[in-house]
């Protein structure tokens, strides 16, 4: 968007006539929402973004001509713009979305073909907000890396003074994870937990990812799981994670509670469950996302004298959660995935790679 005043311009890319017409609808039921123009494969999507040079384009992933993953590739080396993924809430959609985020979409968005005419309209708030903010963030990242320069000076954190690594991601937060989490050896000390804002087929396919690049073992959390040192423990998606002690080892205590959380999993959730069970030794660290879940988790943490990073603006998709952190002053660091990466290593004494 060039001025204040300006709408927020999206080009739809979807193979479904129903979906477009949806897609379409609700963006342009808001005043500040122009759909500029609309698309039935990948290469008219990339032949459109070129023309109409949007703000955002939403892409669905399956698509006949040309799918979403080739015409992202190609959007992102030749004109890179704000892409929000359309997504088949199966096991293939939600691997394809997890390819596509590490190739520089923004965020993934799931519809369920069975009901799409019955459930369209229960996507909207998400769209809609994703869009909003995926307009005012800074301009998109390519697929390649980011510089490792931290903004701000790694904190000498001490793997003793620490029980619980928490971390809280939504919007852009596997590709994050995917740099912080591999760092990490198969004897860290202490158990990681992690909230991320997915549907359940899609935590389930990031949890089998994350262990195939991760040195320690990552488990998709049910409930009654014990919660190990060396094991990092994924939050399932829709519902939230909550960290419990009984006779002194810790548990998985996996629910729909709190019902009225924005988001499930609640980045907040998990913080107040880690600040009952190892309070002021959490580490807690918020990355890239929409909107300000985990700050009320995070001031509980804080309170207790525990420690939390918070992702930095430069390298968020969408600086909103870290940014609440910052902005509470409560953060010790903000820093890049790379610097929190070589944080977690050089507490441990080791080197980053």
């Amino acid at each position: 968007m060039s001025g204040t005043n300006q709408k927020t311009r999206v080009l739809v890319t979807d193979d479904s006539a129903f979906m477009r017409r949806a897609i379409r609808q609700m963006l342009e039921e808001e005043p500040d929402i122009e759909v500029v123009a609309v698309a039935h494969d990948g290469k008219m999507a990339i032949e459109y973004a070129r023309q109409y040079e949007p703000d955002v384009i939403t892409l669905d992933i399956e698509m006949p001509v040309m799918d979403g993953l080739t015409a992202l590739r190609h959007i992102m080396r030749q004109m890179p713009t704000q892409v929000l993924m359309i997504s088949s809430l199966t096991t293939e959609g939600s691997v394809a979305s997890l390819q596509a985020l590490r190739m520089g979409a923004a965020d993934v968005i799931a519809k369920e073909h069975s009901t799409c005419a019955a459930n369209i309209l229960e996507i909207k708030g998400h769209l809609v907000k994703c869009v909003r903010e995926l307009a005012k963030a800074r301009k998109p990242r390519t697929d390649k890396s980011s510089p490792p320069t931290p903004s701000h000076a790694i904190p000498q954190l001490r793997v003793n003074d620490y029980r619980m690594l928490a971390i809280g991601s939504s919007t852009g937060g596997p590709p994050a994870l995917e740099k912080i989490l591999p760092a990490l050896p198969a004897d860290f000390p202490m158990p990681v937990v992690v909230a991320q804002h997915m549907p359940l087929v899609f935590t389930q396919s990031m949890s089998k990812r994350l262990d195939e690049v991760c040195p320690m073992k990552v488990v998709h959390a049910d409930h009654g799981t014990p919660i190990l040192a060396g094991q990092i423990h994924i939050a399932p998606g829709a519902q939230h994670l909550h960290v419990t002690r009984r006779a002194g080892r810790l548990f998985a205590n996996v629910s729909d509670e709190p019902k009225d959380a924005a988001y499930k999993p609640s980045v907040s959730a998990l913080f107040e469950s880690c600040a009952t069970v190892t309070a002021r030794q959490t580490l807690g660290i918020v990355l890239t996302g929409i909107g300000d879940d985990g700050l009320t988790g995070a001031k509980t943490l804080h309170g207790l004298g525990a420690t939390l990073i918070a992702q930095d603006e430069a390298s968020s998709v969408v600086y909103g959660m870290p940014r609440a952190i910052a902005e509470a002053n409560i953060a010790a660091a903000q820093l890049n995935p790379e610097a929190i990466a070589a944080m977690l290593q050089k507490m441990l004494g080791k080197q980053a790679a």
